[in-house]
């Protein structure tokens, strides 16, 4: 997998079930070498806010399996881009 559109839909196991997302962005990391992905299952949490969830392709593997944030440096770098999506989204981009 090279690279998603926004507009691709994934299929993701929840709760044993096959469960559609809407892919709503993606990046790359630099220094890791995948390809990470956010989605949404278009369910709202307690605040009322869409639930976003961020995967990870890893381009090193010969596969397409989408696979959990799995370091707190990943995790600090999809913490980084959601507040950039956030301001973004904030000021009318």
């Amino acid at each position: 997998m090279e690279f998603l559109d926004k507009d691709e839909k994934i299929t993701i196991i929840k709760d044993g079930k096959e469960v559609e997302c809407d892919v709503l962005f993606t990046f790359e990391g630099d220094d890791t070498n995948k390809l990470y992905v956010g989605y949404s299952d278009g369910s709202f949490g307690s605040n009322g806010r869409k639930n976003i969830y961020v995967g990870s392709y890893d381009r090193s593997k010969d596969n397409d399996q989408l696979e959990n944030i799995k370091t707190e440096e990943e995790m600090k770098l999809v913490q980084e881009v959601l507040e950039q999506i956030d301001e973004a989204v904030q000021l009318g981009e």
